[in-house]
């Protein structure tokens, strides 16, 4: 499965070879299919699946749009790992437990700078929400990709 989907990335690759490393194809990529699947997984939960505006999950309530959020995540999690450490950095020797963790932290950060930079950019400048999620989006992919590649999916030092 892996070899294929490498194999169907690379197959895309030659218009790109100028401008992008391979790697950095790979990930955007691998990392624009994972969105598609997260906005896809949001849509279908928000609209079909979630049918009243509370969700109520033990002593916890979510909004609807929250709850689609969390099944989204749910989905899109587990697969943007596994295209992360099987397909854009398949060099990486470090434990997968440790990969797992530092790709957990990272999300964890882009949820965060995505909810505070939205407040920031619509609710303190002014600006209309879909162009500031989408400026957010560039930020954050720019933020994630230079932290998965020198510290999440980085190899492990060697001493001569």
């Amino acid at each position: 499965m892996k070899g294929r989907i490498i194999q169907f990335i690379d197959f895309f690759y030659p218009p790109f070879s100028r401008f992008i490393p391979l790697q950095t194809f790979r990930y955007a990529v691998s990392g624009g299919s994972n969105a598609a699947l997260n906005l896809l997984v949001f849509f279908i939960s928000y609209n079909f699946i979630l049918d009243t505006a509370l969700i109520q999950i033990g002593p916890y309530t979510l909004t609807r749009y929250i709850g689609a959020y969390v099944i989204a995540l749910c989905f899109s999690f587990p697969v943007g790992f596994m295209l992360n450490k099987y397909v854009v950095f398949q060099e990486s020797d470090l434990e997968g437990r440790v990969q797992l963790f530092r790709y957990a932290a990272v999300t964890g950060m882009s949820i965060y700078f995505d909810y505070a930079l939205l407040h920031l950019f619509v609710g303190y400048f002014g600006f209309w929400a879909t162009p500031s999620q989408a400026l957010i989006i560039v930020i954050l992919s720019l933020f994630s990709y230079f932290f998965q590649t020198y510290v999440t999916f980085t190899k492990k030092k060697r001493n001569p």
